[in-house]
């Protein structure tokens, strides 16, 4: 668990035993667990924020310290009392704070009904730290500010890449000692460990393979589970709240040589049947853009734990025919 999180929670634990919680506009309930005493966030700053998403039953909805990506925004005008815009404005750099945003005044003002897996919940409640504030001077004009942040915020970036970069190796080599896996590497730098080699025929490039799987990283969730990203097992979806009502689960179809270059060479250690687990360090996944929209970050390893259970040859294309031979006159 990340240190500034074990604060937080500590924070909150006991800042709610004291009855700190306030009263907020919009129905709005807050508590802040540390302040900075730093100027607080306004219309128009840029702000650097980690949180946890919870619903009423404490269950996460999203959380930006497992995947290790703090979410950058510009911070606009409050539309009602009590949205997310005017909670923020009662925070500053250094802070971390607990708020609950009220459903129903949130519906009210949207005109749009509590999401289904809130209609139970009267709040929506964030834990957040907010890392960073680039305050936008009222006298500033818009292009100078942009071009201001834009280039303090591709510096903060690149150097939150540089230390994936760097954490890497540590990442794969504690994951192994972790789990107590007895690898073996190819010459590319994949490894692996084979639990079942399945039939004696590997399926070749080109080939169409069916294969259960569960991808996650190398480093564990905050609550301790596996930080899963995407998987072919519905109940593991479920549990893991990336079930999606429009997929279909159970063995996926792959085109051989398709997919990430460590997903295609592991696969072609196995037969049907095979099953193994995959360590691919991020030159043979994702690589240094990582995947964003998956939640992969750059320079990230991945696990996946595998089932090969059908080869699949490509049909022969039919033979070509000659045209027809032309008259003669």
């Amino acid at each position: 668990m990340k240190k500034s999180l074990v604060i937080i929670f500590a924070a909150t634990l006991g800042l709610t035993a004291c009855n700190n919680e306030k009263k907020g506009p919009g129905g709005l309930m807050y508590t802040i667990h540390k302040s900075e005493g730093k100027e607080k966030i306004k219309e128009g700053d840029i702000i650097k924020l980690n949180f946890i998403q919870k619903n009423e039953k404490d269950s996460i909805m999203a959380n930006t310290y497992d995947l290790e990506q703090p979410q950058v925004f510009p911070v606009g005008k409050k539309v009602y009392d009590g949205d997310m815009n005017d909670v923020l404005y009662l925070f500053g750099e250094g802070d971390s704070a607990t708020f609950k945003l009220n459903l129903d005044t949130m519906a009210k003002h949207s005109g749009q009904p509590k999401p289904e897996a809130l209609k139970n919940d009267k709040f929506l409640i964030f834990t957040v730290k907010v890392e960073k504030v680039l305050h936008k001077d009222p006298k500033e004009v818009d292009s100078v500010f942009q071009n201001k942040a834009k280039d303090f915020f591709q510096k903060d970036y690149q150097a939150a890449i540089d230390k994936h970069k760097a954490s890497e190796d540590g990442k794969i080599k504690k994951y192994i000692a972790d789990n107590k896996l007895k690898v073996q590497t190819t010459a590319s730098g994949l490894q692996y460990v084979i639990t079942n080699p399945g039939s004696a025929q590997k399926p070749v490039l080109g080939d169409v393979i069916m294969v259960n799987y569960t991808g996650k990283l190398t480093t564990k969730k905050t609550d301790g589970k596996d930080n899963i990203f995407d998987t072919s097992d519905a109940k593991i979806a479920k549990e893991t709240g990336k079930f999606n009502a429009g997929a279909q689960y159970g063995p996926r179809e792959f085109s051989l040589g398709k997919a990430i270059p460590g997903f295609d060479e592991g696969l072609q250690l196995l037969g049907k049947g095979g099953k193994a687990t995959f360590i691919i360090p991020s030159k043979l996944g994702y690589g240094e853009n990582g995947m964003p929209q998956g939640g992969i970050n750059p320079f990230t390893p991945l696990v996946f734990e595998v089932e090969l259970t059908d080869i699949k040859k490509p049909e022969a294309a039919p033979a070509a025919t000659a045209p027809p031979a032309a008259p003669i006159k």
